[in-house]
């Protein structure tokens, strides 16, 4: 019995769809909750010695279980384009700052005590600030960012306001509250990397193991949007592209995916559509902009193709060997310009009316996705974009 369908002939059909469930939940969720999850911590606890050994045994990964908390340690790859959000109504993107008051105040309470007021955290936390050569101030720009770790651990479970509320902090200096801690649930938050790394470099160079070639291309493929032809050695994607039948029963088995594989690279497609914190396409102005820009650029390529330029000028779109197609910033900036005068009547209007800004919206959406690349003043189309050009025409019609 292969790997792949180990689980489909060892269980019934209820239980490959709870255990199906719960690892898709556990990819979307690291960090499971009983006071937030109750019924999906209960499906993990049933199925985690299962659970457990697909995790560690397809992609590295590893998965732990308390009376009340179940982590997955996703311990085999690093996912570049997906950052810790803040715990906003419109959550963002934590700045070096913000992760920096986060790792102080994670590392102050690791040892406890359980309950601590938040002038004394504060006190713990410049504290270990000093230990590691960090200057902190009383300034607003740090009790924000002090502010913003301590909103994300209630959030996430591992502190939990009694008395007052932290957010007071950020704009005065003197309020206090009191927060009841979990140092078993701090001790959970690190990556097992962490323990054996003293920089930045050394914390990415050993979460990025691939040491075991097939546990990393799945992970990849797992985390990221797109796996490109170009982030694989010869010899990696030659393996990958002789055992795809196999991993296609794994994705399809463990999470209900699909992999669509071209000769650029391979794409994990989802039915479903909920197992990312990003999607696309998606409404609104933004998601819309996107895509009509995707397709203004495409199309752009297709006319190089039939009417060639010169190679030398400045407009030619001829691929790279890594399938890229290179536009100037300003070329994009015009691009959604031109759009936005099309669809002005249908798009917010502030948006609208700032075609440089939502160009750097859109460019921002797409490289998260791995349809663009941006650098400095140039932005590189990729091969996965032409498949979203399609989309295009359906996208209008439901628009108008």
């Amino acid at each position: 019995m292969n790997d792949a369908s180990a689980l489909t002939d060892s269980a019934n059909p209820q239980r490959r769809l709870e255990i199906r469930a719960a690892a898709r939940h556990l990819v979307r969720h690291p960090l499971v909750l009983a006071e937030k999850d109750p019924e999906m911590l209960m499906l993990i606890r049933r199925n985690e010695q299962t659970l457990d050994r697909m995790f560690t045994q397809r992609f590295g990964y590893r998965l732990q279980v308390t009376a009340d908390t179940a982590r997955l340690f996703k311990s085999s790859v690093v996912a570049h384009r997906r950052p810790l959000l803040t715990a906003t109504s419109q959550p963002r993107p934590f700045s070096q700052r913000e992760y920096t008051l986060l790792a102080l105040t994670l590392a102050a309470i690791a040892a406890g005590p359980s309950v601590i007021s938040l002038r004394d955290l504060i006190h713990e936390v410049r504290s270990a600030a000093a230990d590691a050569d960090i200057a902190l101030t009383e300034e607003a720009a740090d009790r924000r960012a002090l502010v913003t770790a301590l909103k994300w651990m209630i959030q996430h479970g591992v502190a939990r306001e009694v008395h007052e509320h932290v957010d007071r902090y950020a704009a005065d200096e003197s309020s206090d509250a009191v927060l009841s801690v979990r140092p078993d649930r701090v001790a959970l938050l690190p990556l097992p990397a962490l323990a054996r790394s003293e920089t930045a470099d050394q914390v990415l160079d050993r979460s990025d193991q691939r040491l075991s070639s097939r546990a990393w291309m799945r992970s990849v493929l797992l985390e990221e949007p797109v796996l490109l032809r170009t982030d694989l050695a010869d010899s990696e994607w030659s393996e990958l592209r002789q055992r795809l039948g196999e991993e296609a029963a794994v994705f399809d088995d463990m999470f209900g995916l699909r992999l669509e594989s071209r000769a650029e690279g391979i794409m994990v497609i989802d039915p479903e559509h909920d197992l990312t914190d990003s999607r696309f396409p998606r409404g609104g102005t933004l998601g819309h902009a996107a895509l009509l820009l995707i397709d203004r650029l495409v199309h752009l390529c297709e006319r190089h193709l039939e009417a060639p330029t010169d190679s030398t000028a400045a407009d030619d779109r001829t691929p790279d060997e890594a399938g890229r197609v290179r536009f100037s910033l300003v070329e994009v900036v015009d691009a959604m310009a031109c759009l936005a005068d099309e669809y002005r009547s249908y798009w917010a209007k502030d948006a609208a009316e700032n075609p440089d800004r939502l160009a750097g919206g859109a460019i921002e959406l797409l490289c998260d996705h791995r349809l663009v690349e941006a650098d400095g003043d140039e932005v590189w189309l990729l091969p996965p974009a032409w498949r979203y050009s399609v989309q295009v025409q359906y996208q209008q019609e439901s628009l108008l």
